[in-house]
């Protein structure tokens, strides 16, 4: 491993039960030399959000943290001296997205003219699939009952759209999903899991990516979760090389 982050202490603030994004960061930044902190605060508190990224910056020289709000995040790195970076909010998981796509240019050497089929509600990993489509040369589709489309516009993400047909996901490069919301009723649900008899319908060398936690009998089959195109295991290999990757882009200048 490159010792990028030599010298650096880098704070990581998350207070959730989430564990492969930051366990992941924990193990980056030890591996590239840095020293990593967990910081045992929550960014709803009584305390003013300019007050804590002062005390954060005595020590630290940038953080990795979640947030609930994505608002929060950008006023923080406002705040801050160091680099902020987003390890998850209810709007956007980039760096969940950031792996998945850095596995995909692994096994085929590109990303570009890709499809990626997201079957979920709207939630943060189809949040960062859409920012995906706004800014790189792939197209993102939703399918998913109606009520549950994200809202967005054509004219600011023309290649992202929405649909309820499942043939949609037959010619994707990469097929996503996410867990059914809470409120749903199972059975107009039920349809849109993801089967062995959908993947097998898809072309060869398509790449089955359902996000985790994945709940068998529900968003997946549990036969699906066994098909030769779910490669959910090694993408999120690719989690800490992307994350990596991040890490040295962000704290190697400062």
């Amino acid at each position: 491993m490159p010792q990028s982050l030599t010298g650096k202490c880098i704070g990581l603030v998350v207070n959730d039960t989430g564990w492969r994004n930051t366990t992941a960061f924990d193990l980056g930044i030890q591996s590239m030399g840095g020293l990593c902190v967990h910081a045992p605060l929550r960014w709803d508190t009584r305390e003013d959000l300019e007050d804590l990224a002062a005390y954060l910056d005595n020590w630290f020289d940038g953080i990795v943290t979640r947030a609930p709000d994505l608002a929060v995040l950008r006023r923080l790195a406002d705040l801050s001296r160091g680099p902020v970076i987003n390890a998850r909010t209810r709007h956007n998981h980039p760096c969940e997205t950031l792996g998945d796509l850095a596995f995909y240019f692994h096994r085929h050497g590109t990303i570009d003219g890709i499809k990626v089929a997201v079957v979920s509600p709207e939630s943060n990993i189809l949040g960062s699939w859409i920012e995906a489509a706004a800014a790189l040369p792939i197209t993102v589709v939703q399918v998913y009952p109606e009520r549950w489309h994200a809202p967005a516009s054509p004219a600011d993400t023309p290649r992202f759209y929405t649909s309820t047909d499942l043939n949609e996901i037959s010619d994707a490069d990469i097929l996503v999903t996410d867990c059914w919301p809470e409120e749903a009723n199972p059975e107009e649900l039920s349809r849109y899991q993801i089967t062995t008899d959908l993947l097998e319908q898809r072309r060869p060398g398509a790449e089955f990516l359902p996000c985790p936690p994945v709940s068998r009998g529900k968003e997946v089959s549990a036969g699906a979760m066994k098909h030769v195109s779910c490669r959910v295991v090694e993408a999120k290999a690719f989690l800490l090389h992307a994350q990596n990757a991040v890490l040295e882009q962000m704290f190697a200048a400062v």
